[in-house]
């Protein structure tokens, strides 16, 4: 099989992999083979994705270098601030 360029082709020739292997009429060494070119491209995938998943970061990187959702908000921050006030700092 040829090797996939993109995400999309690899997922289309995972699919054809999956297909034959559940035929049932390959030999073991054949199946095996299979197998094996599968989680070349589950790999490639997931290494695609990873890609993919660190350029969103970079883009949705707020101006102060925090990634959005990695701080809390200005009023969850506060909740916990307020938490002692009248005590006698026991």
């Amino acid at each position: 099989m040829a090797k996939a360029t993109n995400l999309e082709e690899s997922f289309e020739q995972l699919d054809v992999l999956i297909e034959r292997l559940e035929n049932g009429n390959l030999t073991m060494n054949e199946a095996f083979k299979l197998y094996k070119e599968g989680v070349s491209l589950v790999k490639s995938c997931n290494s695609q994705l990873d890609r993919v998943e660190k350029q969103l970061v970079v883009l949705n990187a707020g101006e102060d270098g925090q990634t959005v959702g990695d701080s809390e908000t200005e009023d969850e921050q506060t909740v916990g601030e307020g938490e002692n006030d009248g005590e006698d700092g026991v």
